[in-house]
C-alpha cells in the first residue's frame, strides 16, 4: 500500500524536475536593463514597496473570514437539516442571530465604512 503512495510521490517529482529543465532549456534567456525592474499591470512602478497598510484593511479581511465561515457552517446546517430537526433549526437560528448583532456593531461602529473621511479619523 506504501508503495503506492512512493510511486505517487516519485512521479511528481519527475513531472515537477522535467517542467523545469524543460523550461530552462527552451526559456527566453535576455539580461535587458528593464529585465529586473518591478512593475505592476504594466506601469512602472513609484515609491517604495514597503507600503504601510492601514489596520482598516486588516479588519476587513477578518470580517470577510468570519463572513465566509458563516456561509460554510450554514451550507453544512443546510445539507444535514433533515437529520437535525427542531433542535439543528434553533440552534442555526442562534447562530445566524449572534452573526447578525455582530454585523449589526459593526455597522454602527463604521467598520464597514470606507469613505475617504471616515476613513481619516478612524471609528466613530
Amino acid at each position: 500500500m506504501i508503495w503506492t503512495l512512493a510511486l505517487y510521490a516519485a512521479l511528481v517529482i519527475a513531472l515537477a524536475s522535467t517542467i523545469l529543465a524543460v523550461s530552462y532549456l527552451l526559456g527566453q534567456k535576455h539580461s535587458e536593463p528593464a529585465t529586473g525592474a518591478p512593475y505592476e499591470s504594466g506601469i512602472e512602478s513609484e515609491g517604495s514597496a514597503h507600503v504601510r497598510l492601514s489596520a482598516r484593511y486588516y479588519l476587513v479581511a477578518m470580517f470577510f473570514v468570519v463572513f465566509d465561515l458563516e456561509a460554510v457552517f450554514l451550507y453544512a446546517w443546510a445539507v444535514a437539516a433533515r437529520e437535525l430537526g427542531w433542535p439543528g433549526y434553533w440552534d442555526i437560528v442562534v447562530f445566524v442571530g449572534v452573526l447578525g448583532v455582530a454585523l449589526g456593531f459593526l455597522w454602527s461602529t463604521g467598520g464597514l465604512d470606507w469613505s475617504p473621511e471616515k476613513f481619516r479619523s478612524g471609528f466613530k
